[in-house]
This record gives C-alpha cells, sequence and structure tokens, in this order.
C-alpha cells in the first residue's frame, strides 16, 4: 500500500511534536528544539527512534502522536492551547495502518503512541486504546506497543490501554506539585500518582494470578514509566533524584526518563530561554542508575552534591568514591560483589566478569583490562597480587586528573 502524500505530511508534522517525550531515544531527529520557522524541526527518519523491549532487545519504534492539539495550555509544552505551531491529527484506523505498513517495509518493530487532549481526557484516550485495539484485534500485530496514558481519563481506559499494550506509561511531568501547580495548572499531581497506583494494583493482579489457561491474558508485561522534564522550573538535582526514587518504591516503574527542558516558539512569559545541558540530564541518568542497579542508597548520591546539583565534570560514582576514600583501594580477588559495584569505571557486566573469572584463579593486574574500559581509570581504586596504588586517594591531583570538562565528555560513555 502506498502512504499517500497526506499521510506523509501529518506524519511530518506529529512525529516531530514526539520527539519531546523522551519515553524512547529518538534517532529522527538531531535535537529538541523547534524555535525557528514554524516550530517544526528536523524528522530525518519519520519518527523512527529506539526502544528496550521487555526482554532486553533494542528495537525500533514509529513514535507519533494521535494529535498535537490539546485543550490543555501547559507551559512547557509545544502543543499547548496556546502554542502557534502547525496541527494536525490523524484518525485510529491511520496510525494503525501506518504501523502495520511501516512494520511490513520492515522499518519498525513497534510502535510508540501519545497525545495532546482534544474534547476531555476520556475521549482523548478511548481513540488511543481504538488504536491498539485495531493493531491488536484487526490487524493481528504482534510487535510491540507502547501507550503514554492519561491520568485524567478514566480507570476503566486506562486500564482497557494496559491490556493491549506492552508498556504504559503515565507521566508525573515535574518533580514537585509546587512547579506542576505552576506550569501545568489543569494537571493534578495527586490525579497521576492514583492513576500509576492502579496501573500498578493491575499489573501486580495479573502477575499473582496463578491460574492455568490455554490462553492467559496480558496486561503491560513491560510495566509502567514515567517522565520528568527537567530545567523548566527550579528545582535541583537532589530534589529531581527524590522524586524519582519514591516513584520508583510506591509504584515499581520500570523507568523514569529525564527530559531536558527544550525551549518552544512562543514560549510563555518566565520560561527558560536555553535549555539546560544535556550533560545535567546524563548525570541523572547516572545517579538514577547508581540508585537501582549499583546498590547506592538515594542519600549517598546527594551527600556528594553541591548545593544539591551533581557535578557536571565527573561522573557521581567517582565523586563519592573520592569523598570516602576509606573504602578503598578495594581487593578485586576477595571483595564481595556489592564492594566491587562500588569502583568507578567497572560496570555490571564487569563486575559479572570479575566473578566469573575468580572462580577460575586469582585475577592479576593485566586481568582488569578484560573487565574495564581503562584500566588507568580504575587502577587507583583496586589492588591484586602484582599491583597496590603507591598512595592513598588524597591528593587534589587525582580529583583532577580524572575529572574533565563536561563539554569534554561523552554523553553515552558507559
Amino acid at each position: 500500500m502506498a502512504i499517500s502524500e497526506k499521510t506523509i505530511a501529518k506524519l511530518r508534522i506529529l512525529a516531530d511534536a514526539a520527539k519531546y517525550d523522551a519515553s524512547c531515544a529518538s534517532s529522527g531527529s538531531t535535537k529538541r528544539d523547534s524555535r525557528g520557522g514554524k516550530g517544526v524541526g528536523s524528522v530525518e527518519g519519520m519518527g523512527i527512534c529506539h526502544a528496550y523491549a521487555p526482554d532486553g532487545r533494542c528495537i525500533s519504534l514509529l513514535k507519533v502522536l494521535l494529535t498535537n492539539s490539546c485543550i490543555f495550555d501547559c507551559a512547557y509544552c509545544i502543543s499547548r492551547a496556546s502554542s502557534n505551531v502547525e496541527r494536525a491529527r490523524f484518525t485510529p484506523a491511520e496510525v494503525a495502518d501506518l504501523t502495520v505498513e511501516f512494520y511490513k517495509r520492515n522499518y519498525i518493530e513497534g510502535l510508540f503512541l501519545s497525545s495532546g487532549i482534544i474534547r476531555s481526557p476520556d475521549y482523548t484516550m478511548e481513540q488511543i486504546v481504538e488504536v491498539a485495539r485495531l493493531l491488536r484485534e484487526v490487524h493481528d500485530f504482534r510487535g510491540y506497543v507502547h501507550l503514554k496514558t492519561i491520568p485524567e481519563a478514566s480507570p476503566e481506559l486506562i486500564e482497557a490501554a494496559g491490556r493491549h499494550a506492552d508498556r504504559v506509561s503515565i507521566n508525573v511531568e515535574l518533580p514537585t506539585k509546587g512547579s506542576l501547580k505552576k506550569l501545568a495548572p489543569e494537571k493534578d499531581r495527586d490525579g497521576i500518582e492514583g492513576a500509576m497506583a492502579k496501573m500498578r494494583a493491575n499489573i501486580d493482579a495479573f502477575k499473582a494470578d496463578k491460574t492455568r489457561r490455554a490462553k492467559k491474558p496480558r496486561f503491560a508485561p513491560g510495566g509502567q514509566s514515567t517522565q520528568m522534564i527537567v530545567g523548566a522550573d527550579g528545582e535541583n538535582d537532589a530534589e529531581i533524584l527524590t522524586t524519582a526514587t519514591d516513584l520508583y518504591g510506591k509504584h515499581r516503574l520500570r523507568r523514569v526518563y529525564y527530559s531536558a527542558y527544550s525551549p518552544i516558539p512562543d514560549a510563555k512569559p518566565g520560561m527558560p530561554v536555553n535549555r539546560p545541558p544535556l550533560i545535567r540530564e546524563h548525570r541523572l541518568y547516572q545517579a538514577d542508575w547508581l540508585t537501582r542497579f549499583y546498590g547506592f542508597k538515594r542519600d549517598e548520591i546527594i551527600s556528594v552534591m553541591d548545593g544539591g546539583m551533581l557535578d557536571l565534570a565527573a561522573d557521581p560514582k567517582l565523586m563519592w568514591a573520592l569523598k570516602n576514600q576509606g573504602f578503598f583501594p578495594i581487593d578485586v580477588n576477595s571483595a564481595t560483589k556489592e564492594q566491587l559495584l562500588r569502583i568507578p569505571g567497572i560496570g555490571t557486566k564487569g563486575v559479572q566478569k570479575i566473578l566469573a573469572a575468580r572462580r577460575y584463579g586469582r585475577l592479576r593486574y593485566d586481568d582488569l583490562s578484560r573487565v574495564a574500559a581503562s584500566v588507568k581509570k580504575i587502577r587507583p581504586f583496586v589492588t591484586t597480587p602484582d599491583w597496590r596504588p603507591t598512595s592513598l586517594l588524597d591528593s587534589g591531583a587525582l580529583e583532577a586528573r580524572m575529572r574533565q570538562p563536561a563539554e569534554q565528555q561523552d554523553l553515552f560513555a558507559a
């Protein structure tokens, strides 16, 4: 089936508008800043983004809005009611047909669908669910589906989204209730968290169902996620990390996405004119990972912050190590898994390699190159039978050597 020029024109607008949602990393645009022209930026790749399926596979998704029209007027959103941007709208059938067509052409493996609010939250949620229903029941689509749900919609509609989707997300939007009330007055933090709680209850009920059925109904097997915008208001990193860890604990979220605020056309008075540095977004992800996968407590990360902000020139694990020098050096041949995870420069996979290699003999200095990307980075923190740091970690020279200007750092380093 040929894709019409009218559909392509809609896709160009609605894929561009969807790039502001950080729930999957867009490969279809070079930046999230739509000032200039009519506010429609690059859509190279026509809205294709990359995300991770519940089984860990990296997959390509069509990332698009059902519509960029909205009755809400959130100050940080390019699709807000008062925004002067070109509007477009798909029907549910158009999105379903486009998804199937792209899938058949091997462009994508699934769909990420969000939307502005039209008429009412319930009406919009019905339209989103209808896309997923058409894909599953009419087209027998077996690919990945991620639906952005609307917390103001009825619980029945949000539950219906979970029955069709592999993953759902309910955006908390901003780190604090105060910022949400200030910048998105139509939204309510308690209502958002209430919707998250109901979704968690549904997911838990599905997992707890031990009945043996020939075809057990699925329910959001990839769990739920959320997004927080960073830099739209004055919250510091400590407040952001505190909110994230609270959400993980209360609602068992699979992921909190951090999205650096993107300046938008016709911004409301008082909104930032410059976006925060992307390295700040990256540092928040690193801190998030430390609390989820490395055994760090939230307060341990906050304790190394300067004025509630993460250091842009060094990752938070390194900052913790420099401020807790008595913990090091660590003997890689006798340390526990928890101790190994604290070594700067070694990730979870590296720790697993060390534990596996120790079954066959003692590791020596040269062996460290097989478990760490940079032996030079980790050697001040470890000992082996043939290596011990020549001095304690109390010199400013070590910190200066291991830190580097934020603008020189690789945002995608492990």
